[in-house]
């Protein structure tokens, strides 16, 4: 177990004990197990956070040893569903967060999970992948953020990750923006599918962080005991403008389908004219090839083939009905 304690310090991100209108101070694992085994009464209204790295296996074993986090928390980290939500156990918030890493440039391998389990005196936090959002929220509280409970920590970092999303989807409208330039002008090369895959990276985007409605009416209509009702306010509230945000990815996704379906629709009309012209060319090729077929022959009784003037007359019978074939494969072109 001694192993474990002392490797787990690796695993460890970042840990803050923070108190209301008080900077968070950094703290390691060995000060933080100190800290929970003080009376509740002494720390006061202090609370702990601690953000671990899961690609540490030695993250899980040390939540299991020394943090009373309920099973459903431990269930969330192997098998559970990957959708957003924010659910209650045992009077802790269990919160599934998806995210985007730094330098999100819209591929799906980019977009990766956080858990969090908030109880009244501990947050705690885990990912397998360096994310965006609670990076935001690690940097705002070395800079000096104050929070006076765990929930408001949980709220930051909500509202952080619909920033993030806005970001996202601005610069998604920016791409769809340049491709139906492209797609004004002509050019369809390499542009259908940048299309496909941007509106993969928001389906699946959308499909991943829109929040679950029911566990958070369940959360809303029956929440712990402990948290505060102006900490539920602005969690609904969180909530409510990332619901936004996804209507707004929904538009652009239907504007994408639309822009989808205007370039097949331009390759299609390109195919017609394609074969038309095709269909056009063998019509006048006809005559020519079927009376070269008939005058090649190498038989008796070729007709013309001692007039003096049999090639100008084979010549004049081709190009008439070269023109019969035209004016019959062009009248009905309007």
């Amino acid at each position: 177990m001694s192993y474990v304690l002392g490797a787990a310090d690796n695993a460890l991100i970042c840990g803050f004990v923070l108190a209301p209108g008080h900077k968070g101070r950094a703290i390691g694992l060995s000060e933080a197990m100190a800290w929970l085994a003080q009376d509740p009464q002494a720390t006061g209204q202090e609370f702990l956070w601690l953000h671990f790295n899961l690609t540490d296996t030695s993250a899980e074993k040390w939540m299991q040893l020394n943090l009373s986090l309920p099973p459903e928390f431990f269930e969330a980290l192997r098998e559970g569903s990957r959708s957003t939500r924010i659910e209650d156990a045992s009077d802790n918030l269990i919160a599934v967060v998806n995210d985007v890493a730094f330098e999100f440039s819209f591929d799906p391998s980019q977009i990766a999970t956080l858990w969090v389990n908030v109880s009244e005196r501990v947050l705690v936090s885990a990912r397998a992948h360096p994310l965006r959002s609670i990076d935001r929220l690690r940097q705002a509280v070395k800079d000096g953020a104050c929070f006076s409970s765990s929930v408001e920590l949980l709220n930051h970092l909500m509202n952080d990750q619909g920033d993030v999303l806005v970001r996202i989807v601005r610069e998604a409208t920016l791409q769809v923006d340049h491709i139906e330039d492209g797609l004004l002008g002509g050019r369809l090369q390499k542009k259908r599918g940048e299309l496909g895959q941007l509106r993969r990276v928001l389906v699946r985007l959308q499909r991943l962080l829109a929040p679950e409605p029911g566990a958070l009416f369940r959360l809303l209509r029956q929440p712990p005991p402990w948290v505060a009702a102006h900490d539920l306010d602005e969690l609904r509230q969180a909530t409510e403008e990332f619901s936004l945000v996804i209507r707004d990815l929904s538009a652009l996704q239907e504007r994408i389908k639309l822009l989808q379906e205007e370039m097949a629709a331009q390759v299609g009309e390109q195919t017609n004219r394609s074969v038309f012209t095709l269909t056009v060319v063998t019509v006048l090729a006809l005559p020519i090839n079927i009376m070269a077929g008939m005058f090649g022959m190498n038989v008796g009784g070729i007709p013309l083939s001692d007039h003096p003037h049999g090639f100008a007359i084979l010549a004049v019978v081709v190009l008439c009905f070269t023109v019969v074939a035209a004016w019959l494969a062009f009248r009905k072109k309007d």
